[in-house]
């Protein structure tokens, strides 16, 4: 398991005087509060511990002022940070709930059948976090909805779900027959 969860991540400023944007990771209410100490992870894999003065909504994201980044320039350099806190200090969920981050790493299996290892989670893209299941041309985009849930098995690192009819498709490259009927139709 990961030493660090990420609770958030920041998306861009967000106002004259330090504020930032931040897409929740977190469906908890109040998650992210006043006078939290967080953990900013940049991309090149350092961390900085800051403090939260104030958080309120705007649109989709949550607006965060962190104690001592009081300008643009200084909000800037958070942009793509993950706000992490130690796992020891992620909340408690209730029975059969489990944190998206620990899917990751998971053999995903549809009606048996595997499909591929879950890579990353992405969200925004709906009610449902997408599991990013294999790379590249094979990676397929997997809503990690209840209807299609079956079973988690942490211990084991499988994920069984019972996926609608075509769905594995949608995404999938194009067959040479699909790229000749698209480029008939330019």
């Amino acid at each position: 398991m990961n030493d660090f969860v990420t609770l958030a991540r920041v998306v861009k400023t967000q106002g004259r005087h330090g504020e930032v944007a931040a897409e929740t990771h977190s469906d908890i209410p109040g998650r992210l509060h006043s006078g939290m100490k967080i953990l900013a992870l940049a991309e090149d894999g350092s961390r900085r511990e800051l403090q939260i003065d104030d958080v309120w909504p705007h649109k989709n994201w949550q607006v965060l002022k962190f104690a001592g980044v009081d300008s643009i320039s200084d909000a800037e350099v958070l942009i793509g940070c993950e706000l992490q806190v130690p796992a020891s200090e992620r909340a408690k969920l209730e029975e059969g709930a489990f944190y998206v981050s620990d899917l990751i790493g998971c053999a995903l299996f549809d009606r048996g059948r595997e499909v591929g290892v879950v890579s990353d989670v992405r969200f925004g893209a709906g009610e449902a976090p997408l599991l990013v299941v294999g790379s590249g041309k094979n990676e397929h985009e997997i809503p990690y909805a209840q209807v299609f849930l079956e079973r988690v098995d942490l211990e084991s690192k499988r994920i069984e779900m019972n996926l609608p009819e075509g769905l594995l498709e949608v995404n999938a490259p194009l067959t040479e027959e699909e790229k000749q009927e698209q480029r008939k139709g330019k």
